[in-house]
């Protein structure tokens, strides 16, 4: 069954007092996300439910993260910029001469 993109909801809960974390979602790009820490980390992320269209994870609550947007400044921008195009024109890589001496 396809979702409408209003319909692929995720929510997180939990209460001050559990230390565990329930996740819900119906986001085929969470739950691939999602699915791979289960694979990667079985004691600390489970998959509790599943159906067709939707999947019910359970996690510590430390695992959920709050992150402050990353504010870079003009200068670092730049570096950044021109790193990205040094490395699309292939001039951070070596080139090898193929003669032999």
């Amino acid at each position: 069954m396809k979702l409408t993109r209003e319909e692929q909801e995720t929510i997180i809960n939990f209460s001050a007092s559990d230390q565990i974390a329930t996740l819900y979602t119906r986001d085929p790009a969470v739950m691939r996300k999602v699915d791979a820490l289960v694979i990667d980390f079985p004691d600390t992320f489970k998959c509790i439910g599943e159906t067709d269209i939707d999947k019910t994870y359970e996690m510590p609550k430390s695992a959920v993260s709050y992150r402050k947007p990353r504010r870079l400044s003009a200068e670092q921008r730049d570096k950044m910029r021109q790193r990205i195009n040094r490395l699309n024109s292939g001039d951070m890589y070596l080139k090898c001469s193929t003669q032999m001496v």
